[in-house]
């Protein structure tokens, strides 16, 4: 719609189509609902991604606003590996040391690299047959 309303407006689209406002936009946004030292808001979002591309514009400036993304992955339901959260691409600024400690920080970060590696030698194995 955004992208309507701009044509609309006589703006001309940004990258892809979108709006040349998403960004701006999409910060007014997550800044109202973000936490103070009144209160703080709890919010879960779904956020479509076209075409799996989680570098499209609109998730990429929606990822940025978030403390933490859990991504599905139609590879791992296809699997029949559930839940099909994919561990590489979800993230979450909690994970740091001085909040789950180093022993927990430490494991996490060489379970990611092992997971990357596996998923290397897979594109690997895939082009060799």
């Amino acid at each position: 719609a955004g992208s309507e309303v701009s044509a609309l407006l006589g703006r001309m689209p940004s990258a892809v189509g979108y709006q040349p406002t998403l960004s701006t936009e999409m910060g007014s946004l997550q800044e109202r609902i973000t936490s103070t030292k009144e209160g703080s808001i709890t919010s879960i979002q779904a956020v479509y991604v076209p075409a799996d591309d989680l570098t499209d514009p609109a998730p990429a400036t929606t990822f940025a606003h978030l403390d933490a993304t859990t991504v599905l992955s139609r590879g791992l339901a296809a699997k029949g590996i559930y839940p099909a959260v994919d561990p590489l691409d979800s993230t979450s600024t909690m994970l740091q040391p001085r909040i789950v400690g180093d022993d927990h920080y430490d494991t996490a970060q060489e379970v990611k690299q092992t997971l990357q590696r596996y998923k290397e030698l897979q594109d690997i194995i895939a082009i060799l047959g």
